[in-house]
């Protein structure tokens, strides 16, 4: 599987947004992506970092699914489309939507793990998703999760049981102005975790973040790619870019046979993590 990861810059305007990202998936798709996905809230700036924004979810699909869906199909490729701030039975949620190589919705995966931290107020807007999805696509069994997702090991254990080849995370992080990184690095340590997930899952994991600065947030860019052993594959600098890698999904059978993660696992002894 080839993967392209689209890390962009967002402004104001939400066709201005919209118009990037399709060129951007265009390019990846000129570079063999057959995969491509887009950053968290790809559409807007990252309003969440005020309690207060004005800014209102939408039902989907909408004008944008739609244009996702043409960029599909025109390019033939799965397309993950980042998230979106989606109305729904009267709730809001951080909705990823998956459209296969024939420009189909396949389905939406909403994020269950909301922060609430200064300049991160998503709780003022989402609601916790239920539920964790794998799509079964044009090229592999794609999971999908979001951002602060990406701390929690149980996601991506439970996406690998389910037949993940590859787990997705579009993502919105960066350092803050005025907060110190008392505790360590926050992106080495951003990257580490979800190198261990790989790892400990046999799964090729791919985090695209989104880049530049957004009042008090400087987004650090830094998507990657890496293998079912964690060795880094690509990685993206603080810019604008297209990141393409290739992935070898046989890689996954050979890390269970030499190292055993999943045979060995005594699922009666983990009754407490769903305490």
């Amino acid at each position: 599987m080839k993967l392209g990861l689209v890390q962009m810059r967002m402004v104001r305007e939400h066709e201005k947004n919209l118009g990037k990202a399709l060129k951007m998936v265009r390019a990846a798709s000129k570079e063999g992506a057959q995969v491509v996905c887009l950053p968290e809230l790809f559409d807007s700036l990252y309003f969440p970092q005020e309690r207060v924004s004005g800014v209102e979810p939408q039902n989907l699909p909408d004008e944008t699914t739609d244009a996702l869906a043409a960029a599909a199909e025109e390019n033939r490729i799965v397309l993950i489309g980042g998230s979106l701030y989606e109305s729904h039975d009267g709730r809001a949620y951080n909705t990823s939507v998956v459209f296969n190589s024939d420009g189909k919705m396949i389905g939406r995966y909403r994020k269950v793990h909301i922060p609430q931290d200064p300049s991160f107020y998503e709780k003022d807007y989402f609601e916790a998703g239920t539920d964790y999805r794998v799509f079964n696509t044009s090229f592999g069994k794609i999971g999908v999760l979001i951002c602060f997702d990406q701390w929690y090991p149980e996601p991506a254990r439970i996406i690998k049981l389910m037949g993940a080849d590859v787990v997705l995370y579009p993502t919105a992080i960066g350092t803050v102005k005025g907060i110190d990184q008392a505790e360590g690095d926050w992106r080495n340590a951003w990257e580490n975790v979800q190198r261990g997930h790989a790892i400990a899952n046999s799964m090729v994991v791919a985090a695209v973040n989104r880049v530049g600065v957004e009042k008090e947030i400087n987004f650090w860019g830094g998507s990657f790619v890496c293998d079912q052993f964690g060795k880094v594959l690509a990685r993206a600098g603080a810019k604008e870019q297209v990141l393409v890698a290739q992935c070898d999904l046989d890689l996954a059978a050979d890390v269970e046979r030499g190292w055993g993660f999943l045979k060995n696992r005594k699922p009666k002894t983990y009754s407490r993590l769903a305490k």
